[in-house]
């Protein structure tokens, strides 16, 4: 049975070596082909992140083991996420004063555990009673079950970002919440 849990950033941290396992497992696998390397850049984000005004996480567990992850904190209003698209939207959509969006930063389950709910359970939990108006997140587009399931939570894309030096393009998506 599995369990999830809503966190805050210091409860999230105490879990850095399983969260970091489950990045690693999650992610070593294409589309993304991430390594060592790539968990280490992740997991130094993730420290300045769980400290974050906002920060909230979605974990899930079997027993006392990390299975799964989702966390991110509202946007700020000066946020640079909007200043890595590769495409031009709308003005009013780039539009943030603090709370209007909530940024979904990481979501992953470990292999073994996907197609049993686990992804859906967490987005479930995170997303419910947000302030937010919105969610926003990044995904590459050739990952196409995380496609999917961000489709069928309601998400739709508004455009494609280059998110930091060196990534590959990926889909920006927007979930209206309420």
């Amino acid at each position: 049975m599995i369990d999830v849990r809503v966190l805050d950033g210091a409860e999230t941290t105490a879990l850095e070596d399983q969260l970091r396992e489950v990045f690693a497992e999650a992610f070593a696998e294409p589309p993304y082909g991430e390594g060592p390397a790539d968990v280490d850049r992740a997991f130094r984000r993730f420290r300045s992140q769980a400290r974050r005004k906002g920060f909230r996480a979605a974990v899930a567990f079997d027993g006392d083991r990390v299975v799964g992850m989702a966390y991110g904190y509202p946007l700020s209003a000066s946020t640079g996420w909007w200043d890595t698209l590769v495409e031009h939207v709308a003005a009013e959509l780039r539009l943030e004063d603090g709370t209007r969006t909530f940024g979904l930063f990481e979501l992953a389950v470990r292999p073994s555990w996907r197609r049993q709910g686990v992804a859906t359970a967490m987005h479930r939990r995170l997303v419910a009673g947000l302030p937010n108006e919105r969610v926003m997140l990044n995904t590459r587009p050739e990952a196409t079950a995380a496609q999917a399931a961000y489709r069928a939570w309601g998400y739709r894309r508004v455009g494609a970002a280059v998110p930091w030096d060196g990534a590959a393009v990926h889909d920006v998506m927007v979930l209206v919440l309420g």
